[in-house]
């Protein structure tokens, strides 16, 4: 059978492109169209209106497609992680000069480094110049929750002492380098491309604010995957094989030069190659920097769908004011993630499928998320 599968460029598109290219969909039967596309809101529009059978999609709007927050009502499921982690946040040099001025230092923990850029942030405010403008990649995404929970740790308001924008991942380090934002989060390799350009450094890395945090998922409606459970569950199983097969070090190589071909990422394969192995060149001239678990493709259970993450993001557009708390809402969250479909493909492949469906999140400030609670 035939599937169509939309992409962004991006490390973390890795597992549908080797799933495609070596081979692994082919065993199951299938064969993989993937289509590049260039932002998160075509990805959404094409997987509800059917355009796609499935999509490498962002965690939360899968959620926010299902409750019908900011867009037509559609309920979208996550039955697959696309791999834990692989985001960062990088400023322009300008704004990291002073950041240093007021304390910041390379691979300083993220909180020393929020703290630095309160201390910029009250500056500006106090000159009555304009707020810094951050982006983000999608209001429904990681980015957007991970880059809000590390301002406001360090007491930065998101919405009153910052300004965040939307700009799709390929086009945010030309957005930097014309010096129309400040900074931004977004997955790789798009930070280590602004670096490399002479226009960013890399602050931190977000599982360094969220250890083993969530990123990407297999999407698709869940119309369709009734429709088509046996493709499905086959689909789930090539996947679990490719994402084995992303983890090899021994892999890393050639994956990052498939991943840098034009019709996939298109970025340099030695930047890729950096992030696939968790080193990442934080400041234009310096040496790579280790990144302990920055992107985990298999490992740590990375391809399970918690539903405890489902739950963070809906408590994120709660705390947020994206929507508002109803039974109903938090019903429909909790059957967006599909644990279930997941044990149901990999079973006989798999031997450490969680037993549980949720798990409690801890945060780089002592913060702890318990799903028990919500």
């Amino acid at each position: 059978m035939k599937l169509i599968l939309g992409f962004i460029p991006l490390l973390d598109c890795a597992s549908l492109v080797v799933a495609a290219e070596r081979g692994f969909a082919a065993e199951e039967d299938l064969e993989l169209a993937l289509v590049r596309e260039t932002s998160w809101a075509n990805i959404r529009d094409r997987v509800v209106i059917g355009h796609f059978d499935a999509a490498h999609m962002l965690g939360p709007m899968a959620v926010a497609s299902t409750l019908g927050i900011g867009h037509v009502k559609v309920p979208v499921i996550a039955p697959f992680a696309l791999g834990l982690g692989g985001n960062a946040i990088t400023v322009s040099l300008r704004l990291w000069e002073q950041m240093t001025s007021e304390g910041a230092a390379a691979e300083s923990d993220p909180g020393t480094h929020a703290a630095a850029l309160k201390r910029v942030v009250a500056t500006r405010e106090k000159a009555r110049r304009e707020p810094l403008t951050f982006a983000m990649v999608y209001p429904f995404s990681c980015h957007n929750y991970e880059l809000r929970y590390w301002l406001a740790a360090a007491g930065i308001d998101p919405d009153r002492e910052v300004r965040l924008i939307v700009i799709p991942p390929p086009f945010l380090v030309d957005a930097l380098r014309a010096g129309q934002i400040d900074g931004f989060c977004v997955g790789e390799p798009w930070n280590s491309v602004a670096v490399h350009a002479g226009v960013g450094t890399i602050v931190t890395a977000t599982t360094a604010i969220w250890p083993f945090s969530p990123e990407k998922i297999l999407g698709c409606r869940l119309e369709w995957a009734q429709r088509h459970p046996k493709q499905l569950a086959s689909l789930l199983r090539a996947l679990y094989r490719a994402s084995q097969w992303c983890e090899e070090p021994e892999n890393r190589a050639e994956l990052a030069t498939l991943l840098a071909q034009p019709r996939y990422v298109g970025a340099p394969a030695d930047l890729l190659r950096q992030a696939l192995e968790g080193q990442l060149t934080l400041t234009t001239h310096s040496k790579p920097t280790r990144l302990e678990n920055f992107y985990i493709p298999v490992r740590h259970n990375a391809t399970f769908p918690w539903v405890s993450h489902a739950l963070w993001f809906y408590a994120q557009m709660l705390r947020w004011n994206q929507t508002e708390s109803r039974a109903d809402h938090l019903a429909a969250v909790r059957t967006t993630y599909r644990p279930d479909l997941y044990r149901a493909a990999l079973a006989a492949i798999n031997p450490d499928i969680p037993v549980g469906d949720s798990k409690t999140e801890r945060f780089f400030d002592g913060q702890t998320f318990d799903p028990t609670q919500h």
